[in-house]
């Protein structure tokens, strides 16, 4: 079928209940094929931080929620470090499907294209919209690619604030899974902690 794009399964109404009821069945990209389900954002609706990852990782597409996996322990960890309540963030991915290669019993992570990303766009332009947050967390180059274009570098404007409109900000980051793959963790870790406490600062 290819990536007929998700725009025409969004529902009539525009709330997160019913864009969450809608995405379940959402075949705007071939992900959905392979995927569990799909995973949709999580968190309160008017929060003051919002969190953009790349795509659900193996147990976030098992259990049907955002940063549910090792990388979510890790940004749970760094929220608190930095002194953002979690009960005032909202956290979804800029791909909704998990995308994997299978390896004998393991599935492995796959990055999306730039047609799976921009296929899925309609589902977290949405959510922006309705949640509308003061600071959104751009975690990697899939969510920078999805926000604020192909040409964005995380590596060269990391920390940044960037602005969204009158009072609101992007800040682009690594995705807590980088810290996990890293050499030197600790490092990469205190770069990830330096970025959340820029984004606490403007909230």
């Amino acid at each position: 079928m290819g990536n007929i794009g998700a725009e025409r399964f969004l529902p009539a109404e525009i709330s997160l209940p019913a864009l969450r009821d809608a995405a379940r069945c959402c075949e705007g990209c071939d992900l959905y094929r392979n995927a569990t389900q799909t995973v949709f954002g999580d968190g309160a609706p008017d929060a003051r931080y919002m969190l953009v990852g790349e795509q659900p990782g193996d147990q976030e597409d098992h259990q049907g929620a955002p940063f549910v996996g090792p990388a979510g322990r890790m940004l749970d960890k760094a929220l608190e470090e930095a002194g953002i309540d979690r009960e005032t963030v909202y956290v979804t991915n800029a791909v909704k499907h998990f995308k994997f290669e299978p390896r004998g019993k393991r599935r492995i992570h796959q990055k999306p294209t730039a047609a799976e990303i921009d296929a899925c766009r309609p589902w977290l332009n949405a959510e922006m919209l309705l949640v509308d947050p003061a600071v959104t967390l751009v975690l990697g180059a899939t969510a920078a690619r999805a926000l604020l274009g192909p040409s964005f570098l995380v590596t060269r404007h990391r920390g940044e604030p960037i602005p969204r409109r009158e009072g609101a900000y992007y800040v682009a980051t690594i995705h807590p899974s980088a810290i996990l793959r890293a050499p030197d963790r600790d490092t990469a870790y205190a770069g990830f902690l330096a970025d959340l406490k820029v984004a606490a600062t403007l909230a």
